[in-house]
C-alpha cells in the first residue's frame, strides 16, 4: 500500500457573516424544476432543502396565476418603479388602525427588483427609493421572485430591518453582518483526531475520515451584528453565505461556471492546516451623489468576494497566515466575476445584494438627515409592536461541512465554514462618486411626484 497523506484545509468565518453547513451530498444548482434553500429547526439549526418540480409545471402555474391576480400595471415590467417609503409607512399605518393586514404589493415593494437609486424631496417630504420592478410570485422553496425574470425581488421586512439599522436619530451601525466560528473545544478534537489516524490512508478511508472531521468539530456557532437574528435579513445573510461555502468546497454545483477552491488546490496549499475564510463585501465604490445631496444612485454589480487565512495551531486556537492562498484567490476572483450571473439564476444571491443595497440607502438616509428634512419619525416601521419582522428562528448553529478528494497520493478533506457589510464606509468621501453631468439629479426631477394623489405610494 502506498503512504498517503492527509491534508485538511479550514472553512471558518470570523469576520462578520460566516458559515459552514454540513451537506449529506452534492447539492446541483437551482434550475425551473429544482429550487435551493435553508430551514432553521427548532433548536437553531440551520439546515438545507431542496424543493423539485420534476417538470416544472408548478412553477408555471404560479406564474400564470401571478399574473392573473395582479394589478395589470403592477405585473408590467417596468424599468424604473418609485416608492416613497414615507408615504407606504402611511399607507400601512392606515391599514393597520383599520385591523387588516398588509398588501402583497407592500410586502414586495411593488415588484423591485433593485434598488438603483434613493431620492428626496424637500417639498413634500418624499423619500424615495426606485429601480427595475415587475410582477412577483412565490418560487418552489417560498422566496418571492419575479415572474418575467425570475430576480428576487426587496422584501418590505428587510428594508425595515435596513431602516431599524440606521433609525432617525439614532445610533450609527458600524457592521451588519454574522460569524460562524468553529469551537476552540471542537478545534482541539479535531486536531487530536488528525494525529490519531495519520500515517497511513487509503481512498477507501475518504468517508470515514470526512465524518470523523465533522463529529469532532461538531456544531459551529453563528453569531449576527447589526441586526436582530431573528429575521428573514439575517437568514439571508446566512444562508447566502452557506451556499458560497459549499460552492467553493466542491459540494454544490452552481448554474454558472465558478472556478471552486478545491479544482485549484494543491495538497502542499492545505498542509499547514489553514483556515479559510472568505467574505462577502459590498464594492464600496458604488455610490454617485448628486451636487444637491438630494439623489443617490448604487452602480455596479455591488457585492465581491474577498478572502483570507488563518492558522489552526494543534491546541485548538488561530492564528493570522501572512501569506495568501492562490486557489482561495483564484475562487473568490471567479466568485465576484460571475456573481451578476449567478444571482441572475440563484435568488438567494440576488438577496444577498438586496441587502447590501438597503443597508447602504439606509445608512444614507440616517447620513443625509432625511428623516429630520421630512419630519419623519418612523413611528410604524422602527416599533416591533407595531409591525413585527423578528418573527424567524435565529440561526444559531450550523453543522461542518466536509468534502474529500484525493488528489494525487494526498487526500485534502476541505471543511467548509462572511458577509461583512460596513454600509457607512460606502458613504465615506473618498468612495464617493460625483454626479459630473448631473444625470441623477436630473432623474430625480423628473419623477413626476407633485401629480401623484396623496396616497399613491408608488408610480412608474
Amino acid at each position: 500500500m502506498l503512504r498517503r497523506r492527509l491534508n485538511v484545509c479550514l472553512f471558518g468565518a470570523t469576520a462578520v457573516l460566516a458559515t459552514a453547513l454540513a451537506a449529506p451530498a452534492p447539492l446541483h444548482a437551482q434550475n425551473q424544476n429544482n429550487a435551493a434553500g435553508v430551514i432553521v429547526d427548532a433548536d437553531g439549526v440551520l439546515r438545507t432543502r431542496v424543493v423539485t418540480d420534476r417538470f416544472g409545471e408548478l412553477m408555471k402555474r404560479r406564474v400564470t396565476e401571478a399574473k392573473a391576480a395582479l394589478d395589470r400595471d403592477l405585473a408590467r415590467p417596468s424599468k424604473i418603479r418609485y416608492v416613497s417609503l414615507t408615504r407606504l409607512e402611511a399607507a400601512i399605518a392606515e391599514k393597520l388602525a383599520r385591523g387588516e393586514g398588509l398588501t402583497d404589493e407592500m410586502k414586495s415593494l411593488a415588484g423591485l427588483t433593485r434598488i438603483q437609486y434613493v431620492f428626496f424631496y424637500p417639498e413634500t417630504g418624499d423619500i424615495v427609493i426606485a429601480g427595475p420592478a415587475e410582477g412577483f410570485t412565490p418560487d418552489l422553496t417560498g422566496r418571492i421572485v419575479g415572474i418575467t425574470s425570475g430576480r428576487a425581488t426587496l422584501q418590505l421586512e428587510d428594508m425595515i430591518v435596513a431602516l431599524r439599522a440606521f433609525p432617525p436619530g439614532g445610533q450609527k451601525t458600524d457592521v451588519v453582518g454574522c460569524s460562524i466560528d468553529p469551537t476552540k473545544e471542537g478545534l482541539k478534537r479535531m486536531q487530536d483526531f488528525l494525529v490519531a489516524i495519520s500515517g497511513r490512508v487509503a481512498p477507501s478511508d475518504a468517508e470515514r475520515i470526512a465524518l470523523g472531521l465533522r463529529e469532532n468539530l461538531g456544531l459551529q456557532t453563528v453569531t449576527i451584528n447589526g441586526v436582530s437574528p431573528n429575521t428573514h435579513f439575517a437568514q439571508v445573510l446566512v444562508e447566502a453565505d452557506y451556499r458560497m461555502k459549499l460552492i467553493g468546497i466542491g459540494l454544490e454545483t452552481p448554474p454558472v461556471k465558478i472556478t471552486s477552491y478545491v479544482s485549484k488546490a494543491r495538497p502542499r496549499d492545505v498542509a499547514r492546516n489553514a483556515m479559510q475564510r472568505w467574505y462577502f463585501t459590498p464594492d464600496y465604490e458604488c455610490v454617485r451623489v448628486s451636487e444637491d445631496k438630494l439623489a443617490m444612485e448604487l452602480v455596479g454589480q455591488g457585492v465581491k468576494l474577498i478572502g483570507a487565512d488563518e492558522l489552526v495551531r494543534g491546541d485548538g486556537t488561530r492564528v493570522a497566515a501572512a501569506d495568501s492562498d492562490a486557489a482561495g484567490n483564484a475562487f473568490t476572483k471567479s466568485f465576484t466575476a460571475r456573481y451578476e450571473a449567478l444571482a441572475d439564476k440563484s435568488p438567494v444571491y440576488a438577496q444577498l445584494r438586496n441587502l447590501i443595497d438597503m443597508a447602504v440607502a439606509a445608512a444614507f438616509i440616517q447620513q443625509q438627515d432625511y428623516y429630520g428634512q421630512a419630519d419623519w419619525r418612523m413611528e410604524v416601521f422602527s416599533s416591533e409592536d407595531a409591525l413585527a419582522v423578528e418573527t424567524y428562528e435565529a440561526p444559531k448553529q450550523v453543522e461542518t461541512a466536509v468534502n474529500a478528494i484525493w488528489k494525487g497520493n494526498t487526500l485534502m478533506t476541505p471543511v467548509g465554514g462572511g458577509v461583512n457589510i460596513q454600509p457607512r464606509l460606502a458613504l465615506s468621501s473618498d468612495n464617493l462618486l460625483s454626479d459630473d453631468k448631473g444625470e441623477v439629479k436630473s432623474l430625480r426631477e423628473q419623477t413626476g411626484i407633485g401629480e401623484l394623489a396623496k396616497d399613491r405610494w408608488w408610480w412608474d
